[in-house]
Parts: C-alpha cells; structure tokens; sequence
C-alpha cells in the first residue's frame, strides 16, 4: 500500500502539468502581408503649352533706278500696330531734296521709266492725300528726305494697308515708287510727285 502523501500529491502534480505551457513548436502559416492599397492622387491635367505668338509679316523691295536715274535702295516692310511701318536706305538722291514715296498698284519695273508701275495702289478708290492724315490712298506715304550725300534713311508708315493677307489692302506683289520731286499731299490724282526715279516689287518673307 502506497503511503498517504503520495497520494495527496499526484493531483497537484497533475493539475500543475496542466497548467504549464506548451514547449513544443507550433507550425502556424504565416500569413503574407497585405499589399498596401493605393489611394489614388488626383493629378492636374497637363498645362498645353501657351501657342507661340505668330511672327509678324514681313517684307522687303529691292529698288533699281529707272533709265537714265541712278536712286537704287533697300525696303523693309513689317506690321505694327495695325499698320504698315517702312523702314530701309534709298541712295542716289539729289543732295537735301525731298522725293515722292508711294506705293503702286502693278508690281512691274519693266518700263524704263516704271510707268508700268500703274498709278498709286489705291483700292478704296479715295482721294490723293497724306498718310494718316485724312482721306488718302493706300498707297501714299510721306516723302523722302536725303541728306548732302544724297543718302535717304526711311522711316516711313502706310496707313490703311495690310501685308500678306491677300485682302483687298494687301501690298504685297505691289510696286514701290520713289519720285523725282516732292508729293504736295494735294494735287489730284499723284500730288504733283514728278517722274520715277527708282522702282521696286514688294516680296513677302
């Protein structure tokens, strides 16, 4: 017969036994971990870029001198503000005179004296005037005025043209006049501006 305390402990140890944590490994599957979510990011829209200002037109005239006439120069022609500003060098001139300056309905320096020219470029069918200063045609311009070398620097406005835009007002594939005299803005139909002394076709660039 087992003693009395023998017993008494086994329960206990029993109980203790039960209680103790397991040592033994456990194989658990090790979950992957969530893929993290996206939240998606509002993005502005792509600016377009700002369109590139269009280049203003441009134009030149080269001028020859008429038969027995010795004026030759280079014109250039550009839009500003809505008008035509003329700028270049005319040389060959009388010495401090001041010459007729027009632009001409025909592009044709085939005459020897330009006459083939036509008359001033005048598509409002207006009165012969000052550019700028009332009616006028289209094709009026201030005069030229040469220095003692003869030497005109241009700085000149059409008013009422435009440039290659092959409206009713356009100069280009017109002629480009410079007079032997001085325009008086007044005398009907050319102002009294004498003969040609240089003839030119207008070009667009």
């Amino acid at each position: 017969m087992r003693p009395i305390h023998t017993l008494i402990l086994a329960p206990a140890v029993l109980a203790l036994a039960a209680c103790a944590p397991s040592t033994e490994p456990v194989d658990e599957a090790v979950a992957p971990a969530p893929a993290p979510v996206q939240t998606p990011v509002d993005e502005a829209p792509a600016q377009a870029p700002a369109p590139m200002e269009a280049a203003a037109r441009m134009a030149t005239a080269v001028l020859s001198p008429t038969e027995g006439n010795e004026a030759r120069g280079e014109l250039q022609f550009a839009v500003v503000d809505g008008n035509i500003h003329i700028t270049g060098e005319v040389t060959g001139l009388s010495a401090g005179g001041e010459h007729g300056f027009h632009v001409h309905e025909a592009g044709d320096c085939s005459a020897p004296d330009a006459t083939s020219a036509g008359g001033h470029f005048n598509p409002g069918d207006s009165e012969h005037g000052r550019s700028g200063q009332g009616e006028h045609h289209v094709g009026d311009s201030d005069n030229l005025v040469a220095d003692d070398q003869g030497v005109a620097q241009v700085d000149r406005w059409l008013h009422g043209a435009s440039l290659g835009d092959g409206g009713a007002a356009d100069i280009i594939g017109k002629g480009v006049i410079v007079h032997a005299q001085a325009d008086d803005y007044v005398s009907q139909p050319t102002g009294d501006a004498g003969a040609r002394l240089a003839c030119g076709v207008i070009e667009q660039l």
